[in-house]
């Protein structure tokens, strides 16, 4: 009976030994084996075919590993240290074999580039492969994922900048638009920069600004180790140093004098930190760019803060358009049959004039004068057409004797002083509706809120003073009479 147990007791030691045994030289056998890597650096973000590019392949050998295992890309982190890796995505497994695959991966848009990153295989059973070398040789190599690909700004696109001697200057990448994220690299929190002065690196300067305090030509480039693109830098910005009490210069787009005609000239003043723009001595509200836009003569000066020290310029700037006014009143309350001359002064060289009275244009009144004879809202306009070609406009109303303001008139007289149907200013509102009718039946108006501006068109004669019906549709009642219109 001992002898038996003592058997059995063999024969479970040796089962479990061979069980250890072949657990242990399986897992001894497992391995994975990483082919030297087609790329010598992952650079992704660049645009290819109008998209950005992030598709990377890595290719290795596997043995003595279930059906049921898969492979993943892993990345270390950016210091080359796998102890908290970086996982990628896998885009496709292309099985080339029983035992080798190709892992199509992409790395994440939010990876902090650097040069010391390093890849291996892991396996979902907790198998790792060594580090996989690039084409290169080196287990070590740059990954960037480019957020930004362009060119950019900086110095809000000015091309030179002053600081005070023994203060100093910032340099800042230019973001003008936030809410539109590609419009510049400042949106991307893990963009780095390289600065230069006089085409020299600046040594660990990588942020998006850079303080100056020595005069020079200064930019800056995308920072992307290994992946960097030349391509990605700014504009140069010639940085010098100044005094108070220094020169400031203004520049006249349009010269000096200047047609003072369209949007007018922009003055532009030395770049510095701040601006303070005034005229004839008085600070300008709101004036504080570096450029200024005016289409008035008079002294112009500029206070300009170089961070630390304020120094002044300024321009007599005069035009060469001419001048012109009006002697009318705004406002003036013309009486019953009463008239008044309303006449233009200017030296315009060679001027041309036009009236207009409800915002339409007074036929054959082209004179420096006009004969007001009913209320309106009048308009003259004046125009320069040799040397420098300008314009200039007055705009004033003339109001109506109360007394008459509800006659509602039945002829209208075109060559006349006032060649419209002008009604009550009662009428003229956005409650009261107006119709015009012609003799036939035609509906030739039908507007509310009418402004006293018809006929805008010509009128057929033919042998007789041709009769209009009219219809005033109004909150106190209906009004109904005929308009005859003479030549």
């Amino acid at each position: 009976m001992i002898q038996k147990i003592t058997l059995s007791f063999f024969k479970v030691l040796l089962l479990f030994s061979i069980i250890l045994f072949t657990e242990s030289n399986t897992y001894a056998q497992s391995s994975i084996s990483p082919q030297q890597l087609p790329f010598k650096d992952i650079c992704a973000g660049d645009i290819v075919n109008g998209a950005k590019y992030n598709e990377y392949l890595a290719t290795f050998s596997y043995l003595n590993f279930a059906s049921n295992v898969t492979f993943s890309v892993q990345l270390s982190d950016e210091f080359g240290s796998f102890t908290n890796p970086t996982a990628t995505t896998t885009l496709d497994v292309i099985q080339l074999s029983g035992t080798e695959q190709t892992i199509k991966f992409a790395i994440p848009t939010t990876l902090k580039g650097s040069n010391t990153y390093s890849l291996r295989i892991v396996s979902s059973n907790g198998i790792n492969s060594p580090r996989a070398q690039n084409f290169s040789g080196s287990y070590s190599f740059s990954v960037f994922y480019k957020d930004y690909v362009s060119s950019f700004l900086i110095n809000q696109n000015r091309n030179t900048a002053t600081f005070c001697s023994g203060g100093s200057f910032t340099l800042s990448v230019d973001n003008l638009t936030p809410e539109v994220p590609e419009s510049s690299p400042a949106n991307y929190s893990n963009i780095k920069y390289k600065w230069y002065k006089d085409d020299v690196l600046i040594s660990g300067q990588n942020s998006s600004s850079l303080v100056v305090n020595a005069a020079g030509v200064y930019y800056a480039e995308l920072d992307y180790g290994q992946c960097s693109n030349v391509n990605f830098s700014s504009n140069r910005v010639t940085v010098s140093s100044s005094s108070s009490g220094s020169a400031i210069t203004i520049n006249s787009s349009l010269g000096n004098p200047f047609c003072a005609s369209g949007s007018g000239t922009i003055l532009t003043a030395t770049s510095g930190n701040s601006y303070q723009w005034k005229k004839d001595g008085a600070a300008i509200a709101g004036a504080t760019n570096r450029t200024y836009s005016t289409n008035e003569s008079g002294v112009y000066s500029v206070d300009v803060d170089f961070g630390g020290c304020i120094a002044t310029g300024s321009i007599d700037l005069k035009s060469n358009s001419f001048n012109a006014s009006i002697d009318a009143q705004d406002g003036y309350k013309l009486n019953e049959g009463e008239t008044i001359t309303v006449t233009i002064t200017t030296d315009a060289t060679n001027p041309t004039y036009e009236w207009y009275l409800n915002g339409n244009l007074i036929p054959n009144e082209t004179s420096p004068s006009y004969v007001v004879a009913v209320k309106g809202i009048y308009k003259a306009k004046i125009a320069q057409a040799s040397g420098c070609v300008a314009s200039k406009e007055f705009s004033f109303k003339i109001n109506g004797d109360s007394a008459s303001s509800s006659v509602i008139p039945n002829i209208i007289k075109l060559s006349g002083m006032n060649p419209y149907w002008n009604i009550p200013d009662e009428y003229k509102n956005a409650n009261t509706k107006v119709m015009i009718i012609s003799s036939n039946g035609e509906m030739v108006l039908d507007v509310v809120n009418y402004q006293g501006d018809w006929p805008q068109n010509n009128i057929d004669f033919k042998n007789v003073n041709p009769v209009y019906y009219y219809v005033i549709q109004s909150d106190t009642g209906e009004k109904k009479g005929s308009i005859t219109v003479i030549k």
